[in-house]
């Protein structure tokens, strides 16, 4: 992870190019202290979340961790790990504006429809795929992108798994902008200094006002119910070995 303060904005970097800025251990541990940090910096008012590279913003949770894990310790790593970085993402005060860079993909663009503003490079991809590795969003996804894009084209997304290019981002409402490569941090920087020159409080009370009035915290938390029925599968292990393999999996229904 890459931490930087430019006047009132902080940009955190998702910083693992080599394996597509993919979420391990380590690093959601490390997003998690930033997003504190940038909590208890009276001088932060926006923030902004971008990967390293062209290639990838987040490709989502590194699945190679999982290859020989039960599915009581997948649910142990997501309580301890994973649930508690999304959760301070979730939880900010500050706006948060995503740079998305490439592909975001998995938990990855879960992380991009947690953020308020999304500004995507021409080459920027998004898609949904845990269900193509027997698993499903349990970050928010269910109900986070139905609300911005509309339910029948969230389910399509969700259900397929298919991954979106920019364009169809920008038409459907997924994202606000989209730039060159070369000018998405100074355009996404253009928005960060707008806001960070408004009423702190005024901004973090419209932020706090408009997702009490579209988020579900009831919903929110199914998804933790609803994806435990997917890690005691058969499926679950063979989506797993299928990705380490770079295969296609063969599901069987339990």
């Amino acid at each position: 992870m890459l931490y930087e303060k430019i006047g009132h904005v902080a940009v955190l970097t998702l910083n693992r190019p080599e394996a597509m800025n993919s979420l391990n251990k380590e690093m959601c541990l490390r997003l998690r202290e930033m997003v504190e940090e940038t909590e208890r910096d009276h001088e932060v008012r926006a923030v902004i979340i971008t990967g390293k590279g062209k290639k990838a913003f987040c490709a989502g949770i590194d699945l190679r961790e999982r290859k020989s894990m039960t599915g009581e310790e997948v649910e142990a790593l997501r309580d301890s790990v994973i649930f508690p970085v999304f959760c301070s993402l979730q939880e900010m005060r500050k706006p948060l504006i995503g740079a998305i860079n490439g592909m975001a993909l998995g938990g990855g663009a879960e992380i991009a429809v947690i953020c308020d503003i999304r500004v995507a490079s021409q080459n920027a991809r998004f898609g949904q795929t845990e269900v193509k590795w027997a698993i499903m969003p349990a970050a928010g996804a269910c109900q986070r992108l139905p609300a911005i894009v509309g339910v029948g084209r969230a389910k399509e997304w969700l259900l397929t798994g298919n991954i979106i290019d920019a364009e169809e981002g920008r038409t459907s409402g997924l994202f606000n902008r989209v730039t060159s490569d070369e000018d998405l941090m100074s355009r996404s920087m253009e928005i960060a200094e707008a806001i960070s020159e408004n009423g702190p409080v005024a901004v973090r009370q419209i932020k706090r006002a408009v997702n009490v009035g579209t988020e579900n915290q009831t919903a929110l938390a199914f998804d933790r119910e609803a994806s435990e029925a997917c890690y005691h599968t058969e499926d679950r292990l063979e989506g797993v070995a299928a990705f380490s393999e770079k295969r296609r999996p063969k599901f069987l229904g339990r």
